[in-house]
Order: C-alpha cells, then sequence, then structure tokens
C-alpha cells in the first residue's frame, strides 16, 4: 500500500484522554504525526467526530482533533491545531 502521510507517523504506546463537551474517555495513542494519530479506545460509539486529545503524561499537550477514519477500536485523527491547555490561548507558532 502507497504511503499518502506528508509526515511519517512514530509508532507509540501512550495513555491519553479523548475530551469533549465536559465528557472525558481513556485512549492510548499508538501512532503519531505533527498531522495526525491513530488511537484505540475501548467503545468508538462514545467519541465524537470532534474532540481534544490530551496526553496523559503531560496535560499541557493538547490537540484538536477530528476524526478521519474508523476500524473496529482504532480511531485515526487529523490535528485541527494545536491548543495551549493552560490558557486555551494560541501556541508561540500562532495556531490555537
Amino acid at each position: 500500500m502507497e504511503e499518502r502521510r506528508k509526515f511519517p507517523r512514530t509508532e507509540i504506546e501512550e495513555p491519553a484522554y479523548v475530551s469533549s463537551g465536559g465528557s472525558v474517555m481513556r485512549c492510548v495513542v499508538r501512532n503519531i504525526s505533527r498531522e495526525g494519530a491513530a488511537i484505540d479506545v475501548d467503545n468508538p460509539a462514545f467519541v465524537p467526530p470532534r474532540f481534544r486529545l490530551v496526553m496523559a503524561k503531560d496535560p499541557s499537550i493538547v490537540h484538536e482533533c477530528r476524526v478521519a477514519w474508523i476500524q473496529k477500536n482504532r480511531i485515526g485523527l487529523t490535528f485541527i491545531r494545536m491548543v495551549d491547555a493552560v490558557m486555551d490561548r494560541p501556541t508561540s507558532n500562532g495556531t490555537r
């Protein structure tokens, strides 16, 4: 299969959280790049089309995401922007 991503994914296994509308669900980030990630969740039916991905080891790392695809319990994400979780203000590169 031909790789179509601009940025290669790095295989990882890090705990994180899907956060949306005041609800939080645990997940595991399986791979990540500058543009997106793949996560495993217990029940993908509870993951909204857009949400924040919060890394458990460093909660200041937050990505605004949209779901790109779902295969069983794995969800492919596209990063919309990176969020400064402390102040919810634009990061130093001008994004929110």
